[in-house]
């Protein structure tokens, strides 16, 4: 039966389609069809070699909603989404307009690298008539300082209010020499209090032998991408939240945090597989 997603979409400028992108291919795990070739190949490949990554991507993208939602209801209005990726079903800004009340306002801001990315959430928010209130920004995570100091970012993110940053599922591409835990230091030092930071990470020090060799070896893979993997326990996450407030029921697998359904089986297979968790900064 040929690959639904055999036909590659527009080819953006700038666009390199001779190495598998990390972003590409989640947007391929959720059955998106931003993606290529390369990348496809190379993701049937690791689902060879890790069979629940297309379920904890799925996952990830739950863990999403619930906690833009979550902050939503907790008054805040400004969301900053970090290492977003190829636009797919279910993204922050759909969450916010699904969500709010007729009438209210939020900002939404994404930051991604990668040009693929960026010409596709461009052309998305012009065709949902959300660029008054949603935009783009094309630099790395790694630039704390370049992201807010943007003419983008400063047009939609107040910082003397709180604001709601997200790094879901991109954490994990973070080298150690890249000092993530500094890296996380500042953007929470340029935030509000009340601002929350949520965060999801691969990991898999609570799965069975077998398992974790299967994570393993999904990790050895990426190094021959553009976007190497590291696989991080629990108590390596915890600092990066600092001196902040962890939100109930804090540090979790994907599938606890504030679950609004009953998992399957299958679900349950993958749950041990991410770290989850929101935090958020002390003061008024």
């Amino acid at each position: 039966m040929p690959d639904p997603n055999d036909s590659a979409p527009a080819m953006p400028s700038g666009v390199d389609t001779e190495k598998p992108s990390a972003a590409r291919m989640y947007d391929w795990y959720l059955g998106g069809t931003q993606n290529w070739a390369v990348d496809r190949e190379f993701g049937k490949k690791v689902v060879q070699l890790w069979p629940h990554v297309r379920e904890v991507a799925k996952q990830n993208r739950r863990f999403l909603r619930r906690a833009v939602t979550a902050a939503l209801d907790a008054g805040i209005r400004q969301f900053v989404d970090l290492g977003s990726g190829v636009p797919t079903v279910g993204n922050v800004h759909e969450i916010v307009r699904e969500h709010l009340p007729a009438g209210e306002r939020a900002t939404v801001v994404y930051v991604d690298y990668e040009p693929v990315a960026v010409a596709h959430a461009t052309l998305i928010l012009e065709q949902d008539e959300a660029t008054d209130w949603a935009t783009i920004v094309q630099e790395d995570l790694r630039a704390p300082k370049k992201i807010f100091d943007h003419a983008e970012t400063k047009r939609l993110i107040d910082l003397d209010q709180p604001v709601c940053l997200l790094l879901i599922a991109v954490l994990h591409f973070v080298g150690g020499d890249d000092r993530p835990e500094e890296l996380l230091e500042r953007y929470r030092r340029r935030v509000a209090p009340g601002s929350w930071l949520a965060l999801t990470h691969i990991a898999c020090e609570e799965a069975d032998e077998e398992d974790q060799a299967a994570v393993r070896r999904f990790a050895d893979a990426y190094r021959d991408t553009s976007n190497p993997l590291w696989v991080r326990e629990r108590d390596e996450l915890a600092p990066w939240f600092g001196d902040w407030s962890l939100v109930e029921p804090g540090i979790t697998h994907l599938p606890d945090w504030r679950p609004d359904y009953e998992l399957t089986v299958a679900e349950s297979t993958a749950r041990p597989f991410a770290w989850c968790g929101v935090a958020r900064k002390p003061g008024d």
